[in-house]
């Protein structure tokens, strides 16, 4: 009997803790990206490729597993994944972005990529290095983003254009460097990136080593949670549990927040990383020492409507 019970206490937890989110009264929701275009315009522009050419740019990615992930991100836009052991968190979470308001967009944009070699989004006109080229379709012993090479095409891509202090001593790829500071951001390098890339206005508060500048950090999210998609840094180390040595104090992680609920002293969250949601429950001091930045990002007005 005792058997059975310990192995039902997680699911039964889960459960309950779904429950206790949508029984808070004041909770609160992310607005989504405003659509460009939608998930059925992309799927039925893909279903009229059939078969890819083997790209001249990218020799090492297969054009059936590049197609294929494509359509898995389109169909499925919560489960691109930055891989096991990587760095790419940040690229990750803005493709939140792109896959959720304009997919057909995003698809244009990597197809070409992968035919040309380049290609253009927002205010960027990406030319990837021989290094970035040469490396994607080839990471390995990183879960499921093994096989997804179009994944491993665009997270290389966006860590090998956009830079900020953490690459100053590495600026230029070599094999193992997604899991080396050459793939990090800090915040400011990472709204950059959504301005350059989106064309978003970005109400950003917080910075590498200090907390924002806010009476209550929860509170300030419950007021603005509604007003565009919201990114955390955070400390990864005591959200997730996860050993960044040396980082234990600091932020090392990127997740976009989908809705939160404060109750007294508790806050309930809901957040997308890696490939999943995830619904954690804790203190309003907890959550306000694991947050060290918060981006609300909403398209400029030309682009809005």
């Amino acid at each position: 009997m005792n058997k059975h019970t310990n192995m039902y206490n997680p699911v039964v937890k889960i459960l309950i803790s779904f429950c206790l989110v949508f029984l808070c009264s004041n909770i609160l929701l992310a607005k989504d990206p405003v659509t460009i275009s939608t998930k059925q315009q992309a799927l039925s522009y893909l279903s009229t490729i059939t078969k890819l050419e083997p790209s001249k740019h990218w020799i090492n990615v297969e054009p059936a597993k590049f197609l294929e992930n494509i359509r898995l991100n389109v169909d499925d836009p919560l489960s691109l994944y930055a891989g096991r052991g990587t760095n790419f968190c940040s690229y990750a979470a803005i493709s939140y972005i792109p896959l959720n308001s304009d997919p057909v967009g995003f698809v244009k944009f990597m197809l070409q990529l992968y035919k040309n070699g380049t290609a253009s989004m927002g205010k960027v006109n990406f030319t990837p290095s021989k290094g970035i080229l040469k490396a994607a379709g080839t990471l390995r012993f990183k879960g499921k983003m093994d096989t997804r090479h179009a994944d491993q095409i665009w997270l290389l891509l966006l860590a090998d254009h956009f830079k900020g202090y953490l690459n100053i001593i590495n600026r230029n790829y070599d094999p193992g460097d997604e899991d080396r500071f050459w793939a990090a951001s800090n915040l400011a390098k990472f709204n950059r990136m959504i301005r350059k890339l989106f064309d978003y206005k970005i109400d950003a508060s917080g910075s590498d080593l200090f907390r924002p500048r806010k009476k209550d950090i929860a509170d300030y999210l419950l007021q603005h949670i509604d007003s565009g998609v919201v990114f955390l840094y955070v400390n990864n180390t005591l959200l997730a549990k996860k050993d960044h040595g040396a980082k234990k104090r600091l932020p090392t992680h990127f997740i976009v927040l989908n809705s939160i609920a404060v109750e007294n002293e508790t806050v309930t969250i809901t957040y997308w990383d890696n490939g999943a949601r995830t619904l954690r429950q804790m203190s309003r001091n907890f959550f306000r020492r694991i947050v060290f930045g918060i981006s609300v990002c909403q398209p400029n007005e030309a682009h809005a409507g």
